[in-house]
């Protein structure tokens, strides 16, 4: 005679047992020995202090997981909190760095409209304050937008011109950038300064500038400002600025460009996406050129001065806009030398 507990499904004994399904499941599987769990936990920590607790539990995970070990984000995150390993998270007052109250030039913003294909199509550059035991100093840095690597940083005790200047040139000699490179920045005095903005054009690099009061128009270089303060800064306490500068020398040259995992490139560190991205561009024979878009005008601008059928040429199908060329965003001679006067006759004409 076949007992009752035989013809009892899963489903009917959890309910009778009062547990789901997904513990009864999770019991029948193998549980880690004592040895495993303890190297999983090793590895946890090590990772965690080679990262000087600046790592949140997410990008631990993804650090095993290149190394072969195997846990989840949950016994990752479990883990840290029995070993007091969370990252250090402090927020401190914040202090205006851009004095936009100028008379000087302020340029376009070229950045909204590009489309980043590669390297050294944009840089973006910011200052901010940092609080020393005694006094104020400021640090300049300007990343490659596309690989968010810092190509140039400069430290000092003003808020100076030079101070920008001396970051731009470690860029510039670092880089090498080819003619086209927008250089995009906040409307502060020091980058619309004269001898700043010299320096650009020395170098064929077009300047481009946020609009007035809008961080997020410099969004990728305010979130490495955020980074910087918050896994670096906030985490320590500087005795001078010689003792700061050693600091941020290993924090940017060391660990930020060389072996900080950042989820916006896949969870690699910015030097090494961009080994990847020159070695995969070394096989391709696509142009590695920004593309220069403007929204709505999807349909005028087209690459092979072609017009959709039906449509009214409101604009010269040859111009540029804002006077650039489509190749590498380099300074060209627009077609029509006077767009609001060429462009009332060609729409005559067609009605």
């Amino acid at each position: 005679m076949m007992s009752q507990q035989s013809t009892l499904t899963i489903e009917r004994m959890c309910t009778v047992a009062q547990v789901s399904r997904a513990v009864f499941y999770r019991f029948l599987e193998p549980r880690p020995t004592v040895e495993e769990d303890m190297e999983v936990r090793s590895q946890v920590q090590r990772v965690a202090l080679e990262n000087k607790r600046r790592c949140g539990h997410r990008r631990i995970k993804k650090e095993l997981q290149r190394k072969g070990v195997v846990v989840s984000r949950e016994r990752v995150l479990q883990i840290m909190r029995e070993d007091n390993l969370l990252c250090l998270r402090k927020r401190r007052f914040r202090a205006p760095t851009t004095d936009s109250n100028h008379q000087l030039k302020v340029y376009l913003n070229l950045a909204r409209s590009l489309t980043l294909t590669g390297i050294n199509q944009l840089w973006v550059a910011d200052i901010t304050y940092i609080r020393l035991q005694t006094e104020f100093v400021f640090l300049a840095v300007i990343l490659d937008a596309f690989s968010r690597l810092v190509v140039g940083w400069a430290l000092d005790r003003g808020m100076t011109t030079a101070l920008t200047l001396r970051a731009l040139k470690q860029a510039i000699t670092q880089r090498q950038p080819q003619p086209g490179l927008v250089h995009h920045s906040d409307r502060g005095v020091q980058y619309a300064s004269a001898e700043y903005v010299a320096v650009l054009k020395q170098h064929h690099i077009l300047p481009s500038m946020s609009r007035a009061g809008n961080p997020y128009d410099n969004a990728t270089c305010e979130s490495f400002l955020c980074t910087l303060k918050v896994e670096e800064i906030y985490a320590n306490e500087y005795r001078d600025l010689e003792h700061l500068w050693a600091n941020l020398e290993d924090f940017i040259e060391r660990y930020y460009n060389r072996r900080r995992l950042h989820s916006a490139l896949n969870y690699r560190s910015p030097e090494e996406f961009e080994q990847d991205w020159l070695a995969a561009s070394a096989s391709s024979t696509l142009s590695s050129a920004a593309i220069l878009s403007f929204p709505g005008h999807g349909e005028i601008y087209q690459r092979n001065g072609e017009q959709p059928a039906g449509h009214s040429p409101t604009h010269c199908l040859d111009e540029s806009p804002a006077g650039y060329s489509w190749t590498g965003c380099s300074p060209a001679e627009p077609a029509c030398a006077s767009p609001a006067k060429e462009i009332m006759p060609r729409k005559e004409s067609l009605e």
